[in-house]
């Protein structure tokens, strides 16, 4: 019965999620808060932003719920419940705009905290290699989580593409797992991806791209701890979105490209602009996580792949980023 009520009740949160994303596109016509096409744009008018605003409100009531029912422990709610500050920051960045190192101070101040009560992370264990130096692996996971607060931001680019990918990792985060709050953060992502979904009709804005990259990393460090699903297979996971973001970053670095700039250099935006629709690269996306999901399996049974079958999957990612190169190219020539 109890489960029952979870259900229903997750239900009726994707249902808020769906209204509410519609009541902000409404607010948002009004009130003329839109996002203005720019150099990063992959869009040619303007459009209404903050929807985003819906996925957080439905979240942070579903995983209250979850915590008072026993579904969520206390050391996972109150690290995203540290989520709040960083929503709350982002939010004003959406409106009024802030300067680049308060956002960036917020996010390692949230990640800090976050990973303070996930108890830090485990010791990371591959085949011949046992990683148990907390002096250096917690600060590389700290500015891992920042890092990955920030390319989910730059990633959401694409009508739907963020939400697709959320959908995608917390299928599979709950497949490992059977937590409830996997189910939860689908049903609250997919009543605002109705509206996202090409031709989007809102956008999340940083609000929502910020707050869903801290939420998944500090699911995964999470689901890492408990033994449900190691870290390195979520790295694997999220390859596509992380691939993409760092890889563009080094090679803008590498160009002497002022690294604040807007830019519609990511792999995937050159994929828009070589003629694909957005919908085709969200199937696309859609793709590659299914093959990501199979070598995950594969290696999960044999572990002894670990390594191998991750060094071929970042081979494909990079044959990928050539292929989309040779149709729109990308300049890696220091100026």
């Amino acid at each position: 019965m109890k489960l029952v009520l979870l259900i229903c009740f997750i239900l009726l949160l994707g249902v808020i999620s769906f209204i509410l994303t519609f009541l902000i596109k409404q607010f948002a016509l009004r009130k003329n808060m839109f996002d203005i096409p720019n150099e990063r744009s992959l869009h040619d008018t303007p459009t209404p932003k903050g929807g985003g605003v819906a996925i957080v409100f439905a979240w942070y009531v579903g995983i209250t719920l979850l915590f008072f029912t026993g579904v969520v422990e206390q050391g996972l709610y109150s690290a995203l419940l540290c989520g709040i500050m960083l929503a709350v920051v982002s939010l004003i960045d959406d409106i009024i705009g802030l300067k680049p190192y308060i956002r960036l101070i917020v996010q390692f101040i949230t990640a800090i905290a976050a990973f303070y009560f996930l108890n830090g992370l485990r010791p990371l264990i591959m085949p011949g290699l046992h990683l148990n130096y907390n002096y250096i692996i917690y600060p590389i996971a700290i500015v891992g989580m920042v890092w990955f607060i920030n390319l989910f931001n730059f990633m959401d680019g694409v009508d739907g593409f963020a939400s697709v990918e959320v959908i995608s990792i917390c299928s599979v985060l709950f497949v490992m797992s059977w937590n409830m709050i996997n189910i939860l953060l689908i049903f609250c992502v997919s009543g605002f991806l109705y509206w996202n979904w090409p031709k989007a009709k809102i956008f999340m804005g940083d609000v929502g791209s910020t707050q869903l990259g801290f939420i998944l990393v500090v699911l995964g460090i999470y689901f890492h701890n408990t033994f449900e699903f190691s870290i390195l297979n979520w790295i694997m996971l999220t390859s596509p979105f992380w691939f993409d973001a760092t890889l563009t970053l080094f090679r803008r670095w590498y160009n002497n490209e002022k690294l604040s700039e807007a830019h519609r250099k990511h792999v995937y935006q050159r994929v828009v602009q070589s003629g694909f629709s957005h919908e085709k690269v969200n199937i696309s996306l859609i793709l590659i996580n299914m093959f990501t999901i199979m070598l995950i399996i594969l290696y999960r049974e044999i572990k002894i792949l670990q390594i191998p079958v991750f060094a071929l999957s970042m081979l494909g990612f990079y044959i990928t980023t050539r292929w989309v190169d040779k149709r729109v190219p990308f300049n890696i020539k220091k100026q």
